[in-house]
Parts: C-alpha cells; structure tokens; sequence
C-alpha cells in the first residue's frame, strides 16, 4: 500500500492510482497473482505476455514476472521469446492440472484484485468530496423540482455531513425526486476497485448496473487500472430488499463473492425507497446498519466464518410515507442523522410545477385551462400534490396518442384525464338503455 498512503486526495483526483513498479506495490501475493495469470492463459489460444497483461490489468513488466513465475513452475512453456509484452507461451499438462484444482477453489477470472487495505484506504480518502455543498450547488441538483428553501438547507447539510437521513411525508409528495436527485450534490467522480482480495478469495466490486465508468481523461494516463473511475454512484433498492442483500453473496458456480449493496454505494448515495414495506423488518434491517451508521464500518462475513471490516461511506436515505412511530422508536430516530418531511405543495407551488411540466413538454397552457384544474381541486376538496401535475399530464398524452390527435391541453381533456387519473365510474348512456328496449319490442 505505499505506493497509495503516500498520495494526497488532489493527487489521486488529478492522476489516478499509481501504477505498481513492483508486484509488492500490489499488496496482493506472488502466488496469487500466478494462479490468476495462469487462468487467464488458459483462455487465449496462443496467449502472449501483452494480452495476458491487459486481462489482468497489470503492466506487461509485472505480468512477465507473473509468466516466468509459472514457466518455472512448468505450468507453461515459452514458445517465442521476443521483446517485452510479445513473448508467446503454451500450457503445458501440468498447468492444466493445476488449472482445475484452482477453479475448484476460486473460478474469479477478470482483472487483478486489490487489497483490503489499499480499497479501505481509497474509499476513506475519497468519501468526502473535495468540494462540499453549497446553496447554490444544491439548487442547481434540484433544480427541476419545486422545494421550500428550509428543505434545500437541510439536503444541503445532510450532503455535507454525509449523515443518513429519513425522509417522511404522504405519497405522491415528491420523497422518491428528492432522493433520487441527492447524488447530483456530492461533488467530483471516485476510483473503486474491479474486486478486493482477502485470504485467496475474492469479492467483486465493480458492477456495470451501478457503477458507470467515466471517459479516460488525457491527464489520467498512466494508472493503475486494477481501479477504474466511476461517478458517485447512485442505488435505489424497494420493496424487493432483504437482510440477504447486506451481506457478501456467495456463487457456489463462479466460487467468489459479489458485494452487497451498501459496498458497491461507497462514495455516494443509498436510498432505501418505501421504507417499511421491504421484505425485512424495518427493525431488523436498522439493527443490521446501526453501528455502521454511527461509525461508518461494516463487518462482513465469509463462508468461512472469518469477518472482515470494510468502509460504509455512503449517503444512506430512508425515504417513506409510512408514519415514523410504525417503524421505528424515538431510539433509533436520534441516531438517523437528519429527519425531515415533504409536505403538499400549495396552490401556488402546484401552479409552477404545472407550468414547468407544461413547458418541458412543449405544450401550451392557458389560464382558462389551468384554472379550470384548479377548480376541480377546490370543487372535490382534493389535496393536491406534488406528483400529480406529472400524471395528469400522462394521461393527457395517453388519450391523444389513442385518439391520434396532437398534445394540447383543454378542459375536456382535462377532464378525461382526471376521470382516468382520480376514477370514474362507466355506465351506459340512457340512449343506450333506449335502443336495447326497442329492440327487444321489435
């Protein structure tokens, strides 16, 4: 890890990780990184010292030790030797051999790991953005919705502190757009690792769902690419999480582990959307991230039984419309960090994110048809929230796609929309019951 702890967070920021000189800069085991360029021999028709060192992702120096490690192994054999990075090789039978007790214990096959030590001491370093928050960066990442100063200053503080936060309020009034938009706040991209490893196994950390990696820019240009550079990353987990997803995922088929969800959010935001309607218990699931949240460490657990502390640096977001004494005591509630509560917008509120929506739509709102929205709030004693400009809007668009007609905005579609937004019920028309009698007399 010198090669790492030395570095400032500007540095890292300007350059990257430094390229490993020597495979003890690495801070993973010769023997390691033998058996993993063995694999990836292995699935080269006619490997070469170059294309083995772009799998691993190593420099071709390093990865020409790793080859003639095994070359003297007589795990494989040199078939043309030439300048650096274009010597050819072979397995041999007894690199074969040793190819299947490996990927009966590890069937990892991707880029070289880093270690434990080297990814906790990046994720602290770069946790908090070089940048913090300021009012007017939070306006700009919250810029297409319509919130009360009060709640920018406390999204604000909650970026800068990087404290967890519960978000309340009633459905429709905007708690999953605040939540999502929170990551647009933390300044500046991270470096995470393509995997970690610990005692010859091996957890995954890169993944493409979440983790979106940044262009290469000119003034990174000779790093370490065992870390690639990635945007804060963002997740969002519902209904569908369980106590399971906080914990390493063993893949008895791929023999390594896949990071649970809180490690892959490192550097960014975790929101816990419809909290309390999860498949675990809101109190078990908060039992389990207590003490992380408080101290921002986690300990996970190997098959083995071994437990390992990783880094929980992330914005954690617990967003619900479930009312907090159903979830959780007031025990719990003080150790959150910030609590705050969406409420409905008001009339005038209502008015600006309706035109705003309008706009972006490119459609024309007059003021007859805006008020005659109005008035059907007022008229059915509605409350009326801050989803709902949105939906009508769809259905609108819904019924002049059906009717093949352009997007516009009228009383009558108005009406319509509200009818198969709000409910309505559909009987037949009295003419109707009329030509079904005469008919019947006929």
């Amino acid at each position: 890890m010198a090669h790492l702890n030395i570095l400032t967070r500007a540095e890292i920021e300007a350059l990257g990780p430094p390229t490993p000189e020597e495979l003890g800069d690495t801070g993973i085991p010769d023997a390691f990184l033998r058996e993993l360029a063995l694999k990836h021999v292995a699935t080269f028709p006619e490997p070469t010292t170059e294309a083995v060192a772009d799998s691993l992702h190593l420099p071709s120096s390093l990865t020409e030790e790793l080859l003639y490690g095994l070359y003297r192994e007589k795990f494989i054999e040199m078939r043309l030797r030439s300048a650096v990075g274009s010597t050819r090789y072979a397995m041999l039978d007894h690199g074969w051999e040793r190819l299947t007790r490996l990927q009966s214990h590890s069937g990892y096959l991707g880029p070289a790991p880093v270690s434990l030590t080297d990814y906790t001491h990046m994720m602290r370093l770069q946790a908090v953005p070089s940048q913090s928050a300021t009012i007017e960066t939070v306006r700009v990442a919250f810029q297409d919705l319509v919130l009360p100063d009060s709640l920018l200053q406390t999204l604000g503080c909650v970026i800068n502190s990087r404290s967890s936060l519960f978000l309340t309020g009633l459905t429709g009034t905007g708690k999953t757009a605040v939540s999502e938009r929170m990551n647009a706040a933390l300044f500046g991209n991270i470096w995470i690792p393509y995997a970690v490893e610990i005692d010859g196994q091996i957890i995954r950390i890169f993944d493409s769902h979440c983790h979106h990696p940044v262009l290469e820019r000119s003034s990174v240009t000779d790093h370490d690419r065992r870390w690639v550079e990635i945007e804060r990353p963002s997740i969002i987990v519902g209904g569908e999480l369980t106590l399971d997803n906080t914990d390493l995922t063993w893949s008895e088929t791929a023999k390594f582990y896949e990071a649970p969800l809180q490690v892959k959010s490192n550097g960014g935001t975790l929101v816990i959307d419809d909290f309390g309607r999860q498949r675990v218990a809101p109190r078990d699931l908060l039992n389990r991230w207590i003490l992380p949240l408080e101290r921002r460490v986690d300990f996970l657990t190997l098959h083995s039984g071994k437990k390992i502390e990783v880094p929980f640096e992330q914005l954690v977001v617990f967003s619900t419309n479930l009312e907090e004494k159903e979830l959780v005591d007031e025990a719990f509630l003080r150790r959150m960090g910030y609590r705050a509560r969406v409420e409905p917008p008001t009339p005038s509120a209502f008015v600006e994110i309706f035109k705003r929506l309008v706009t972006t739509r490119g459609v024309v709102l007059d003021q007859k048809c805006l008020d005659h929205v109005l008035s059907k709030y007022a008229f059915e004693k509605r409350m009326m929230k801050a989803c709902e400009p949105r939906d009508l809007l769809n259905k609108v668009t819904d019924i002049c796609l059906f009717e093949g007609r352009k997007l516009q905005l009228t009383p009558e579609l108005v009406d319509l929309a509200w009818g198969n937004y709000f409910g309505t019920a559909h009987g037949f028309k009295p003419e109707f019951e009329q030509f079904q009698t005469t008919q019947a007399t006929m």
